[in-house]
């Protein structure tokens, strides 16, 4: 009986979109699926490539999140408990996306766990091709979920700016090329700065042996020191934004040399009734052991259903150029988005 009743409730919070129980936690998630074709050339002026028809999950999700009243100076007590779910396959059913607990007053936010860091969390919303084969992850680094970190957020200051100070303790990983294990309280670091007033979004964020991975650590297995610039503007009928970073080893590899990324984004999108046209580009010029250029466009449309629900068709391209061979990944999806 008492599993039958248990059952009940949890069907009746999922039925129910976003609801917020009487002081319990709000439920909700995301499901993004696209049918796409995909091609990756492996290089250039060769035949040797691979195409094929594919359906994807796109950081499809389900998660619960809320807050309470603490006995103590006012506080709040915050949790967030947020899954990826597979739509697609049976494989991976669920995957942890920002998972935390802390406190919440008039001193401002402070939760520790496993979520967005604060350059990650700094680019805003100009990625107009989050979660598919467009997001801007695929150029550039700094877009981390890191684990085992904590993290202090102000009030908004004047109404205007934002204050975020993370930290992460190394817990005996080997971050960098030396061979030394970090075991300091704060082997990470992260800030950032925001600014949100109207329709404008402003950003300055950084990371101080940042452990994310693309192409100078892949290469050379050193985390990055990180600073990323982002601003953006919006209306009812258009969006624009614009990011520049600068990444570098945090130290040098074994040959003495320390490899640099630098990397631009401009994204924008026009509204017409129903219809959002999207258009994005991206480039990353890294220095390691060799030069190497990543180039990223997409194109989209969106059809709004609903508040909360669309469909949508986008084309997107990677291309990677380390002088010698062009390889190259091509996407052309179409989708839909329903939020709960």
């Amino acid at each position: 009986m008492k599993k039958n009743l248990l059952a009940i409730a949890v069907g009746a919070a999922v039925a129910m979109p976003a609801l917020a129980l009487a002081d319990g936690p709000t439920v909700y998630g995301k499901v993004n699926v696209s049918l796409e074709q995909v091609e990756e050339d492996l290089a250039a002026g060769t035949d040797d490539a691979d195409s094929q028809w594919q359906l994807d999950s796109n950081a499809s999700r389900l998660g619960v999140k809320g807050d309470f009243d603490l006995d103590v100076a006012n506080l709040k007590a915050v949790y967030k408990a947020e899954y990826e779910i597979a739509v697609d396959d049976g494989d991976s059913v669920f995957k942890q996306r920002n998972i935390y607990g802390g406190l919440e007053g008039g001193f401002g936010q402070l939760i520790a766990g496993n979520f967005d860091t604060p350059v990650k969390k700094g680019q805003g919303k100009i990625d107009q091709f989050n979660d598919l084969d467009g997001d801007i992850k695929h150029i550039l680094t700094g877009e981390t979920r890191s684990d085992n970190i904590i993290q202090y957020t102000t009030p908004k200051l004047a109404e205007l700016v934002t204050i975020k100070a993370a930290f992460r303790p190394g817990e005996g990983d080997d971050l960098d090329v030396d061979g030394e294990p970090e075991d300091g309280l704060a082997d990470t670091i992260y800030a950032a700065a925001e600014i949100e007033t109207g329709g404008f979004f402003g950003s300055l964020s950084m990371a101080q042996n940042d452990t994310d991975s693309l192409e100078i650590d892949a290469q050379s297995g050193s985390a990055l020191d990180i600073v990323r610039l982002v601003g953006a503007f919006s209306t009812d009928v258009f969006e624009v934004g614009a990011m520049y970073q600068i990444a570098e080893e945090a130290e040098s590899n074994a040959a003495g040399d320390t490899g640099e990324e630098s990397s631009v984004v401009l994204s924008g999108a026009f509204k017409v009734d129903r219809l959002k046209f999207k258009a994005q580009y991206g480039m990353t010029e890294a220095d390691v052991n060799e030069d190497l250029e990543l180039t990223l466009v997409g194109l989209g449309v969106d059809y709004k259903l609903a508040k909360a629900s669309k469909v949508y068709t986008y084309f997107s391209e990677v291309e990677g150029d380390d002088g010698t061979d062009t390889l190259s990944d091509t996407t052309f999806g179409i989708g839909m988005e329903h939020k709960f």
